[in-house]
């Protein structure tokens, strides 16, 4: 298939299209509604701010519905859900894509500050991950598309946090692709490098000690706070993303970047290093071949 074909059978497919997309106020979402709106789609999104997705409103009246909504609060969110598939009727795509980080050793971080992330990043990812399957499954299907990161497969010093959300987003996703896959719903894992947004601009600094401030944290942090200029382009990010719906097997994982395909191969071959060199280890815990299993 040519380049133009893919792109006149994306736009083909798009058409007509509903998506429920969150975080469209700024940064990675608001590209991924343009792309899908330009395309002749409808998108039900989630802002912090209704101020935040005016000019949307005003460019692509009737094919934009808007919610205020905080993924900390779990309550809201399969109401919320809900009122845009009564709003538009069936939703055929979901992108998951709100999310902040939070920059610290973990040593720096306060509690309060780890569980709104964990509750931001990956507990509100999972309610509105189980919403969408609530809606598709009796419909025959849809696409599930959750905004990861290269860093929920790689670490790096400093994201501890953010990792940590990522990582278990992924594991979720992982799992529950094989609990819906029987329904008709495909999920795809998107995994940014970083991004020339202002998602920066949406973190948190941690309170800083200064036994970090001369290790990798601290260098973190000066990319953090001293104008880095991220490579990765949102705009054509989101045209990656949306392409993935005209194709009728949809990846489980979207790689986007340069930067998020060398860290997350570098960290796949790490570990697969890691469980070569301790495999002798590991296989000594396996029973005799002679030996009765406990069950222990």
């Amino acid at each position: 298939m040519s380049e133009t074909q893919l792109k006149t059978n994306e736009r083909t497919a798009l058409r007509g299209s509903t998506w429920f997309i969150t975080g469209i106020g700024r940064g990675l979402g608001r590209h991924i509604a343009l792309e899908v709106l330009r395309g002749g789609g409808r998108v039900a999104g989630t802002v912090r701010s209704r101020a935040h997705a005016e000019e949307l409103h005003r460019q692509f009246p009737g094919q934009l519905w808007t919610a205020e909504l905080d993924l900390s609060d779990f309550a809201k969110i399969p109401a919320t859900f809900q009122a845009a598939a009564a709003h538009f009727g069936r939703i055929h795509a979901v992108v998951n894509n709100a999310a902040y980080s939070l920059l610290g050793a973990a040593e720096e971080l306060e509690l309060e500050a780890i569980n709104h992330i964990i509750a931001t990043n990956m507990t509100g990812s999972i309610e509105l991950a189980r919403a969408a399957v609530a809606h598709m499954r009796p419909l025959g299907g849809g696409r599930l598309l959750q905004v990861s990161s290269s860093a929920g497969q790689a670490a790096f010093a400093g994201l501890s946090l953010y990792c940590a959300t990522k990582w278990g987003i992924e594991g979720f996703i992982e799992s529950l692709a094989q609990e819906v896959a029987g329904f008709g719903i495909q999920t795809t894992l998107v995994e940014p490098g970083t991004i020339r947004t202002d998602f920066g601009s949406s973190g948190v600094l941690s309170p800083e000690l200064d036994a970090y401030r001369d290790g990798p944290v601290g260098m973190m942090r000066q990319m953090a706070t001293g104008g880095y200029l991220a490579p990765g382009d949102p705009a054509k990010m989101a045209k990656a993303i949306v392409a993935t719906f005209e194709a009728e097997a949809a990846p489980p994982r979207l790689a986007l970047g340069q930067d998020a395909y060398g860290y997350i191969k570098a960290a796949l071959l790490s570990r697969l290093d890691q469980l070569e060199k301790y495999k002798v280890v590991d296989t000594d815990c396996d029973p005799a071949p002679d030996a009765a299993v406990s069950g222990q």
